[in-house]
Formats: structure tokens, C-alpha cells, sequence
């Protein structure tokens, strides 16, 4: 059985009632398509006609009284309908033609010239238009679903990383508006000016960089360890584009951190404590042939020589004490503490140091106080020796420290920032290793037992830190 012809619904915009009976004769002549027409003579009721129904296509004089089928055009874009509008003249006239293509006109036929193929050719040519339009929507709205849907930052920049388009994932990862974004270059999130020139020499010699992994900046300086992936484009007259994909693996990162972490941690508890038993076996035989010396031993002299194998003994026992104490987990007595008490009691613990080198410390906070599960002296324990740490990074007189305290999605984050020497990339990765140090006197203890503290307290740690320009902790407390 052959298809049945399809329906056009035709609206014929037309204020002289002769002109439109002579169009619909020839519409009525059209065996390709089954139509129904209805004509209306009057502008504004062509236009709510029009937005308010669903016509295939619509006929339109280009004269229609005080306005016209350009006018018409226009009125029916700006509210969103999309019907295609078929101007129709008494006579060409090539600037109007040309208007009317601007105004999204898909066709311009005059009067005059106006046959059966012609009608019968236009109509196709614009059916076929509207399908191919249509398509070109329907593959637009998936593509800006995936676009704006994303986990994932997509972003479109010019030649220079200026943002030109950018998705909404922007704001749950880097924490700012697309409208703020928006007009900034991509290259001022990068966390360090090494990363950002690596990224633009290899983008620009190659045309691509893939997976590149580097660190981005919040709006609040926070850290996003994150992926990227971008390419430089053409478009149609030639310009050249940025487009990339920044994936945050931020979480990713962390775990691995943590983990790795733990197990140098296990690791070295597990070296100590061999250690510790088979030093200690020999100290202790050592220790009792001293003893009974000084029991048989009757003149002074000897007993001096005795004495300094004693009190170093005595030492070798104390550190190796030490080493157990750093490698064991604490035993934490968690209550309810207002952190903000804890940030108090590490401030005046080391008032002294500060008058004393003529250091600038300041401490602030958000007016919202925050309490949370903490072994209140053990938890001072741990900040306090990243205060320190600061302060002995930071030069006499000229020193400055601050100390932030902020609520920011359901955490409470303590920064202790300094405009000290910094740190290394390198030293920066095994910043809490035990026994890794910097300091000349310095056993190495201090930081990995703080990152052992916060652990136990499900805290976790960031650190920022430039040569020269000073570091930044951030202590981040699930609340």
C-alpha cells in the first residue's frame, strides 16, 4: 500500500484577499503533498497565529501595511518559533532579497514569476532545509547536554587561554561562577608558573597535550590536582581555539597520598621496632657490666670512663624510646573541642618565639565557631609543630605569619600560611616522611608524627609552597 501524502499545514500571511486566492489555487494544484491553508490578512494576527500553532510552513507579502514580512520574521524569532517564512513580493528587488536572507527568510519569490514548480520547488527545498536544520538542533541540544552536564571542565579558549565557553562543572571543581570565568585566562588557575609553561610550550609546539597532570587554584587558593587535555583548533575563517577537558583528580590523588603514606609509616614502625630489640639486647648486657664495674671498682679515676659509657647508654636508650613513641599509633581520647580553643592554646604557646624574633602572627576567623571530635592536647601537638615549622622559615623582623580558621562545604579549614623560604617540589613530596628533615639538628620526627595525629583524627593536609615565597598548610576537618 503506497504512503499516504504528507500534511502541510500552510498559514498565508496576505492582506489583499485576490493575491491569496490566487497563491492557494496554486497550492491546491501540488499532488506531492496533502495541504491545508488558512489565510490572515492582518499582522498581529499573523504573528500570535503563528507562535501559538504549528504550521509547516508559512506564505508571507512582504508588504503588510505599516510593517512588513521581515518585520514578521523577526517578531517570530525573538519568540523562539521557528515555523519557515516564504516572502512573497509584487515585483524583485535585490536589497530586499538580500534583508530578507539576513532576517532567516528561506525563500523569495515574486508574484509575478509564481508557477506550480516553482511553489511545488520551493516548498521542497525548504522541507528539506527544515530537516536538515532540524538535525542540526537535535545534535546541538545532545551535545550541550553532554556540554553542560559534565563532571568534567570543557572548556573553549582563544589563542591566548582567554575563556570564551566554559560548562558548569567549573564551579564545583575550581569554585567559581561561569560568568566569573568567563573573560580569565585558563593559564592563571595553574598553581605554579613552571606547570603553566610546560603546559603552554607543549599546547603550542605540538597542538596537544594530553593527561597532563598538574595543580589548579581555587578562588580560594585551595589545591585541585587535575588532568588535562586540550588541542588547538580551526574554525571556519581560520582562527585558531583552544579546547580542552580538565579532569579533577583530586580525591584520587589523595587517597593514593594517603595510603602511600601509611604504609612508609607501617613500614618504618615495623624497622624501628626490629631495631629497637636487637640495639636494646647488647645495650642492656652493656648496661649491667657497668653496674656490676661499679661495684668492684674502689678508686675515682675509673669510675669517670664508666660514667660516660653510662650516660651514653642512658642516651641511646632514650632515642630509641623516641623512635618507638614516633612509630606507634597514639591512643587518642577524643571529646568534643571547639577548634578555635585548640587555635588559641598553639598561639600562646609560642607568643615568646615570636616577640622574641620580632615576627608578625595573626590569627582570623569566620564569626561561626566549630566544634568537632578531637584529643584536644595531641591535636595542639600536631599544629603546633607546623606553626613552629613556619616560624623558623620565616626571616627576623620582616617575618609574617597568618592563621585562618573558615567554614567551606561542611569543613572547617585551618591554613597556616608564612612568607618564608619555602619549599622544594622535591622536598616537598616527602615533607612527612620520618626521619626526613631539613633542619641541621633535626630528627625528622616532627611532621610525620603530626600527619600520623591528623590521620587518626580523619583530618587531611594540603600544602602549597613557592621558593622564596612562603608555603601554605591547610588542616581540612570534616564537620
Amino acid at each position: 500500500m503506497p504512503n499516504s501524502p504528507q500534511l502541510l499545514n500552510i498559514l498565508v500571511v496576505e492582506d489583499d484577499e485576490d493575491d491569496f486566492i490566487f497563491i492557494n489555487d496554486y497550492i491546491k494544484e501540488l499532488t506531492a503533498w496533502e495541504c491545508e491553508v488558512k489565510w490572515i490578512h492582518r499582522y498581529s494576527d499573523a504573528v500570535d497565529e503563528l507562535c501559538n500553532n504549528n504550521y509547516t510552513i508559512c506564505f508571507s507579502d512582504y508588504r503588510l501595511g505599516i510593517k512588513n514580512g521581515i518585520d514578521l520574521i523577526r517578531d517570530i524569532h525573538s519568540r523562539n518559533c521557528t515555523t519557515p517564512v516564504i516572502l512573497l513580493t509584487g515585483r524583485g528587488n535585490y536589497e530586499i532579497d538580500i534583508e530578507a536572507t539576513k532576517a532567516g527568510a528561506f525563500d523569495y519569490l515574486i508574484k509575478a514569476e509564481l508557477d506550480k514548480e516553482k511553489l511545488e520547488r520551493t516548498i521542497r527545498y525548504t522541507l528539506e532545509r527544515m530537516n536538515s536544520l532540524q538535525k542540526l538542533r537535535d545534535s546541538e541540544k545532545k551535545y550541550r547536554n553532554i556540554f553542560e552536564k559534565s563532571k568534567d571542565i570543557i572548556f573553549l579558549a582563544s589563542h591566548d587561554t582567554t575563556i570564551l565557553n566554559i560548562n558548569y562543572a567549573v564551579t564545583d571543581i575550581l569554585e567559581i561562577t561561569v560568568e566569573d570565568c568567563t573573560g580569565k585566562k585558563m593559564t592563571d588557575f595553574f598553581a605554579s608558573e613552571k606547570s603553566k609553561q610546560f603546559f603552554l610550550d607543549t599546547l603550542l609546539e605540538g597542538g596537544e597535550i594530553e593527561n597532563y597532570e598538574t595543580e589548579l587554584l581555587t578562588k580560594e587558593k585551595s589545591i585541585r590536582t587535575c588532568l588535562i587535555t586540550a588541542s588547538i583548533e580551526n574554525d571556519s575563517d581560520e582562527n585558531n581555539y583552544i579546547q580542552g577537558i580538565i579532569h579533577d583528580i583530586t580525591s584520587l590523588k589523595k587517597a593514593e597520598t594517603a595510603t602511600l603514606q601509611a604504609e612508609k609509616l607501617a613500614a618504618s614502625g615495623r624497622f624501628i621496632r626490629t631495631l629497637a630489640h636487637e640495639v636494646r639486647n647488647p645495650l642492656n648486657n652493656i648496661n649491667l657490666s657497668v653496674e656490676n664495674l661499679f661495684e668492684q671498682m674502689t678508686g675515682g679515676d675509673e669510675k669517670v670512663y664508666l660514667e660516660i659509657i653510662q650516660r651514653n647508654g642512658k642516651r641511646i636508650n632514650d632515642l630509641i624510646t623516641e623512635l618507638l613513641q614516633s612509630s606507634r599509633p597514639a591512643d587518642m581520647n577524643f571529646q568534643p573541642v571547639q577548634i578555635l580553643t585548640v587555635l588559641d592554646n598553639v598561639i600562646n604557646s609560642v607568643q615568646d618565639r615570636v616577640m622574641l624574633r620580632k615576627i608578625r602572627l595573626t590569627f582570623s576567623n569566620s564569626e561561626e565557631n566549630c566544634i568537632i571530635k578531637a584529643d584536644s592536647p595531641k591535636l595542639e601537638t600536631a599544629i603546633l609543630n607546623i606553626v613552629i615549622n613556619a616560624i623558623e622559615a620565616v626571616k627576623d623582623e620582616i617575618g609574617s605569619i597568618t592563621i585562618n580558621m573558615f567554614l567551606q562545604n561542611n569543613q572547617a579549614i585551618v591554613s597556616i600560611s608564612d612568607n618564608g623560604c619555602g619549599i622544594s617540589a622535591e622536598n616537598k613530596s616527602k615533607l612527612f616522611e620520618p626521619y626526613f628533615t631539613s633542619k641541621r639538628n633535626g630528627m625528622g620526627l616532627g611532621l610525620a608524627s603530626t600527619l600520623a595525629i591528623l590521620q587518626a583524627h580523619n583530618a587531611g593536609i594540603e600544602v602549597n609552597s613557592e621558593i622564596d615565597r612562603g608555603t601554605d598548610f591547610r588542616i581540612i576537618f570534616s564537620i
